[in-house]
């Protein structure tokens, strides 16, 4: 499996890639190219053309969560796909958790998608689930993450609509896909609202496998409580992580307290990792 970085708040020097507060990937696995969450503005559409790669091979779009640092992309993308596909041609599939088109407001704004689902469902195919969901042998998205610990990512984020009525918003949409390789478990988040920690728990469970090589995405680690800080750390080392990518959402003080204990690895625009 091949991960390239469409998207990211970090680019790197002499690249000349554009960066934004937002997260994209480009997944490539045995002929099938996966988009995993779409930024704020078209900018990782512009970096996938400069890096010659076609966004219009793309069989799955998958989405971390609502938020529209993660979503609002999806509208660039509307309209390429409109732009340049037939009705007659395939239509790539959104994958997310049912309440990742959800109405979600915070001090009186508008922060998640603002394309709805019928909206989407004129260009793409939407699978929406809150089990795992096998969409490969080896890929999984895993749903709705249980919240298993007492230390992370309580507090809601503003509010969102579920059936008719506004209530706080603990983001429950929030997910990740996991690549079960031969050497144990990559894990790719968005944000982890659901917290990095119940996020591995969960990921070990539906793959039965205990092995973490690696972890991409954001953290949600943005000045975090000393306590949270020191027991995700200890999460981490107790399941022996190998190698850490923080991206998006971890502040640079969280990346320093993470490289004293673990393999930390820069992420920026245009990073590509390769996977058994």
């Amino acid at each position: 499996m091949k991960l390239i970085v469409l998207l990211d708040n970090n680019t790197f020097i002499d690249k000349y890639f554009v960066g934004e507060p937002g997260l994209s990937f480009l997944i490539l696995h045995n002929d099938i190219q996966i988009l995993f969450d779409a930024g704020y503005t078209d900018c990782f559409m512009k970096n996938a053309a400069k890096m010659n790669l076609d966004l219009l091979d793309t069989d799955y779009i998958v989405l971390s969560h609502g938020h529209n640092d993660h979503t609002q992309g999806l509208n660039y993308l509307w309209t390429f796909f409109h732009n340049k596909h037939s009705n007659s041609e395939k239509k790539p599939t959104i994958i997310g958790h049912p309440y990742v088109f959800n109405e979600k407001i915070d001090h009186g704004q508008n922060i998640g998608s603002s394309l709805t689902e019928n909206e989407l469902r004129c260009q793409f195919n939407i699978k929406l689930e809150k089990k795992p969901f096998w969409f490969m042998k080896d890929i999984v998205f895993l749903g709705e993450i249980p919240r298993k610990n007492n230390f992370e990512n309580s507090d809601p984020i503003g509010l969102v609509k579920i059936d008719e009525r506004y209530e706080d918003d603990i983001v429950l949409d929030d997910s990740a896909l996991v690549y079960k390789s031969p050497n144990g478990l990559v894990i790719i988040t968005g944000c982890s609202h659901s917290g990095i920690c119940n996020i591995v728990e969960y990921a070990k469970k539906v793959c039965s496998d205990t092995r973490i090589i690696d972890i991409i995405g954001g953290f949600h680690l943005l000045s975090p409580d000393k306590k949270v800080m020191k027991k995700t750390l200890n999460y981490l080392k107790k399941n022996k992580v190998s190698t850490l990518h923080p991206s998006h959402c971890v502040d640079l003080k969280s990346k320093f307290k993470m490289s004293k204990e673990f393999n930390v690895e820069e992420v920026g625009v245009s990073l590509e990792l390769d996977y058994e």
